[in-house]
């Protein structure tokens, strides 16, 4: 089966879109969904992000919840913006419109990667992504000056799916993010550690832009 025409890494759209996923929608998939668009706008100066749409869900979402509290906290100390968010609960449409969905587990993988809609070749969890995209020559890829971000983001995931089977993980806990929703505020501040640093990698592949001090 493959993606509706107009959607998905098959769709004909000038945006591209990252989902990430996690349990509750309240902890992991909203730190990452915040810190990516923060990452996006400051690499490439515009607050739309340049065509990017970053959104997050949960296999068990909480639909209509606020960010825990302790996780709007971990935004507040990378300067990213927490306001305005809301749970929800993954659903179908939401991987069909999905050209990259970054889980939090090997798990959330599993769980995105049954819901069909041919997202196995777009679906990893996040430091998988990570350790993959360390991998490509950014030289292969589309120049974002030239051909758009859109474009190299699109490039990047063929190139990170026909990777995966060639760069293996060194050990089972290296692609997971643990959850942290319960945890005192330290290991909040870790998880949302290994995140940001799970994404820079990620972001500077996406647009061909490294972090500016």
């Amino acid at each position: 089966m493959t993606a509706p025409e107009g959607r998905g890494i098959a769709g004909l759209t000038d945006s591209f879109r990252i989902l990430h996923v996690s349990t509750g929608n309240v902890c992991r998939s909203p730190i990452t969904e915040r810190l990516t668009r923060h990452a996006l706008a400051h690499r490439l100066d515009d607050p739309g992000i340049g065509g990017m749409i970053v959104e997050s869900a949960g296999t068990w979402g909480h639909e209509g919840a606020n960010m825990e509290a302790n996780a709007a906290a971990v935004l507040a100390d990378f300067g990213a913006d927490a306001s305005g968010f809301l749970g929800r609960e993954l659903l179908d449409e939401h991987v069909i419109r999905a050209d990259l969905v970054l889980t939090a587990t090997r798990d959330h993988r599993a769980q995105v990667i049954s819901m069909g809609h041919s997202a196995g070749l777009r679906t990893f969890t996040l430091k998988e992504f990570t350790r993959l995209v360390r991998a490509i020559d950014p030289a292969t890829l589309p120049d974002p000056l030239g051909e758009g971000v859109v474009e190299r983001a699109r490039a990047l995931v063929r190139a990170a799916a026909a990777l995966r089977g060639w760069l293996l993980a060194p050990s089972v806990e290296a692609d997971e993010v643990y959850d942290p929703y319960g945890a005192p505020m330290p290991f909040f501040r870790a998880v949302g550690g290994e995140i940001h640093d799970a994404l820079d990698p990620v972001v500077t592949a996406l647009t061909g832009l490294p972090a500016r001090a």
